[in-house]
């Protein structure tokens, strides 16, 4: 049975979008500049592993996770190619990274260890990118100590550093100090590590903003998450690359009523109608990542026309009232998030709307909402 039968909600993911954002992103590459899709948070609420394989079937290098579960997952659903951890797993999870050949971020000598005590006891080799803090402050070993830290693992067996990354704070603002004195830290440390013999392999730096408006940062490789799926990481980057979103949420009406002026609807009753009207519910809710905070302020898609939602926002409905002249039975399509007729509603809109960011409001759409696939032709829908 389609998941569109079993419930009246879902998301539809356009596979083909995905690719079609790989090839876009790889176009502004050097050759030789590789691509990391990241696909964390179960791929920004898009499914990580479809979104992998995808990814990787377009001609992204490897993918890039948060956590060593997301990373485990990836490898349980069949994915076999490189997977990156991009943050320090805890020591006593060392063993598993090994096993599974997960790439591991390594900033701090405790995890280090085990990482290598753990290689070691398998008779294999870890291998591990050095993640250095060039002032965000949030993980990282400190720029000023990161050639120092590298020469203290020398004496480590079974650890193998492939590469060497940072992270931007601000490369989505245009002209930022704090951007310009990241890029002068990261790169006078990696003129350290050249100074005393050490190879820093694979240089990265950039996320989705700083691949798309600074190629300075490009070096080996790029970090891509939010791009892959269609969404720009801030307004400054709309000018300066076409991107396909690949999401769309919709719904079917599960009822229709009429109201008599002045009845409400919902909980708390926030909205009465101001005469008699037309209500529809569709069976979606905050449960599903449709934000209560966006009560009587949204606005979906019914018939190719605009149709505002009314009262609050319930874990699983939401209702909806009918514009004149729009005639609305159960089983008609209402359209969340994406294209109906001439209309469009975006996730950055509806992230506005919520004052958050598009990121927060993809990875919000809830496991609970299945998923329906949109494959490109001729795609293999192979674990890459």
């Amino acid at each position: 049975m389609r998941a569109e039968d079993r419930r009246w909600a879902w998301a539809e993911i356009d596979l083909g979008a995905v690719a079609r954002n790989i090839g876009t992103l790889k176009a502004m590459l050097s050759p030789g500049t590789r691509l990391m899709a990241v696909v964390k948070s179960d791929g920004y609420g898009h499914g990580a592993l479809e979104v992998a394989r995808a990814a990787m079937d377009a001609g992204a290098d490897r993918v890039g996770v948060a956590t060593l579960d997301e990373a485990l997952r990836l490898r349980t659903g069949g994915f076999i190619a490189p997977i990156q951890v991009l943050s320090e797993a805890p020591p006593r999870a060392a063993a598993k990274l090994v096993d599974a050949g997960i790439i591991a971020t390594v900033f701090s000598e405790d995890f280090a260890r085990a990482l290598s005590r753990a290689a070691v006891a398998q008779q294999g080799m870890a291998t591990f990118h050095l993640k250095v803090d060039t002032g965000m402050n949030r993980i990282g070993v400190r720029a000023e100590d990161a050639a120092a830290f590298v020469e203290s693992l020398r004496g480590l067996p079974g650890l193998t550093m492939e590469g060497v990354f940072t992270h931007f704070a601000t490369a989505d603002i245009p002209g930022d100090w704090a951007f310009d004195r990241q890029m002068e830290r990261f790169s006078a440390t990696l003129e350290e590590f050249r100074r005393r013999g050490i190879d820093p392999g694979m240089v990265h730096a950039a996320n989705s903003a700083a691949t798309i408006l600074h190629p300075e940062t490009h070096f080996d490789m790029v970090r891509c998450g939010i791009a892959v799926y269609g969404l720009h990481p801030d307004p400054a980057t709309h000018g300066q690359i076409t991107l396909e979103p690949a999401i769309a949420v919709k719904a079917r009406v599960s009822r229709v009523a009429r109201l008599a002026m002045g009845e409400g609807v919902s909980y708390g009753m926030t909205w009465h109608a101001a005469a008699p009207t037309t209500v529809a519910t569709l069976p979606i809710g905050y449960a599903d990542g449709v934000r209560r905070s966006l009560s009587n302020s949204l606005t979906v898609l019914i018939g190719g026309r605009p149709c505002r939602q009314v009262g609050r926002i319930a874990m699983d409905q939401l209702m909806v009232e009918i514009p004149r002249g729009l005639e609305v039975a159960v089983g008609d399509e209402a359209v969340v998030i994406g294209s109906q007729g001439a209309e469009t509603l975006t996730l950055e809109g509806m992230a506005a709307l919520a004052d958050t960011i598009d990121y927060e409001i993809a990875c919000g759409l809830g496991a609970r909402l299945a998923r329906v696939y949109r494959r490109p032709r001729g795609s293999s829908g192979s674990s890459s």
